[in-house]
C-alpha cells in the first residue's frame, strides 16, 4: 500500500514538472501558470518539488528491493536451475550490492520455468553466480515466481546436483556406478589433458590419478572429468582430490574437487 501510494505521488509530482518545463520552454506569458505553487514569488517551489521527486525516486527502488518477496510459499521442491540473468538491483546493505538472479528450473514432472532469486552477493562470491551456471534451488510447481538456494550439505541437494550432470552426459555413463555407490578416497592428480570436448559451459579434462585408501596400497587409474574453467586450476598435477571405486572394479574412478559431507 505504502509503494502505490509513493508511486501516485511520484507520479503528480512527474506531471507538474513536466508543465513547468513546458511552460518554460513554450509559455507566451512567463508570469502566467497554471501550476500551483508557482510564479514570481514561489520560485523555489522547482527546486523542492524537484528534489522531492529525486527522493521519491531513489526512496521507492530501495522501498521495492526490500519490499518484494524472495520467500517460497508452500511446499517445496529440490531441483537445479541454470542462471540466465544476473542484474543489480541498486540496493546495497553494508557495501554488500544486491542482485536479482532469474534461473531456468527444469522439473523432472512439469514444464521448465524462470524464477526468480534475489540475494546479497559480496564481490567475492559473484563468479560462483555467473550466466550458464547450474544451482541447487528449491521451487514450488504452484507458485513459479521465486525460487531459494538449496543447502548443498542436504544429502537431497547433492542427489540432485549428480543427478543433474548425470542427465546432461556429464558423468560419464561407465562412472556412474562409481559416483553413485562407490566408496570414497584421497587420491592426488599424476597427469592432466585436455581433451577438447565440451559440454554445458564445461571443459573435459583426460586424468591419471593416484588412488590413496587409508591404511591400503595405493594404485593409478585413468578417468575423465568435466569441470568449468574457474575450476582447472584446482586439477593440476598433483592436486589432491577425492576419487570414487568399487571393490570389484578399482580402474572405474570418477573424481571430484571437494569431499562431499557424509561420504
Amino acid at each position: 500500500m505504502l509503494r502505490i501510494l509513493l508511486f501516485v505521488v511520484w507520479l503528480l509530482l512527474s506531471a507538474w514538472l513536466i508543465v513547468w518545463v513546458g511552460e518554460g520552454l513554450f509559455g507566451v506569458d512567463q508570469r502566467q501558470s497554471i501550476l500551483p505553487f508557482s510564479g514570481e514569488d514561489t520560485l523555489g517551489a522547482p527546486i523542492i518539488i524537484g528534489v522531492a521527486w529525486g527522493l521519491l525516486l531513489t526512496f521507492g527502488g530501495m522501498l521495492s528491493g526490500l519490499g518484494r518477496r524472495t520467500r517460497v510459499h508452500g511446499e517445496t521442491q529440490i531441483g537445479v536451475g541454470t542462471i540466465v540473468e544476473v542484474a543489480r538491483t541498486g540496493l546495497t546493505v553494508n557495501d554488500v550490492p544486491q542482485y536479482d538472479l532469474f534461473i531456468r528450473v527444469t522439473p523432472s514432472t512439469a514444464e521448465e520455468f524462470i524464477a526468480q532469486l534475489r540475494m546479497l552477493v559480496d564481490a567475492s562470491d559473484l563468479a560462483g553466480l555467473q550466466v550458464g551456471l547450474p544451482v541447487p534451488v528449491r521451487y514450488s510447481l504452484t507458485d513459479q515466481d521465486t525460487v531459494e538456494l538449496a543447502d548443498l550439505n542436504d544429502p537431497a541437494v547433492r542427489d540432485a546436483m549428480l543427478q543433474w550432470r548425470i542427465e546432461r552426459g556429464l558423468i560419464d555413463p561407465r562412472q556412474v556406478r562409481a559416483r553413485t555407490s562407490g566408496i570414497a578416497v584421497t587420491a592426488s592428480v599424476l597427469e592432466v589433458r585436455p581433451t577438447g570436448r565440451r559440454r554445458e559451459g564445461q571443459s573435459e579434462l583426460a586424468l591419471r590419478v593416484l588412488m590413496a585408501p587409508e591404511g591400503a596400497a595405493t594404485w593409478e587409474a585413468d578417468t575423465t572429468v568435466f569441470v568449468y574453467p574457474q575450476a582447472i586450476a584446482h586439477l593440476q598435477v598433483g592436486a589432491p582430490i577425492w576419487a570414487f571405486y568399487r571393490r570389484e572394479d578399482p580402474q572405474t574412478v570418477a573424481v571430484t574437487i571437494e569431499k562431499e559431507v557424509g561420504r
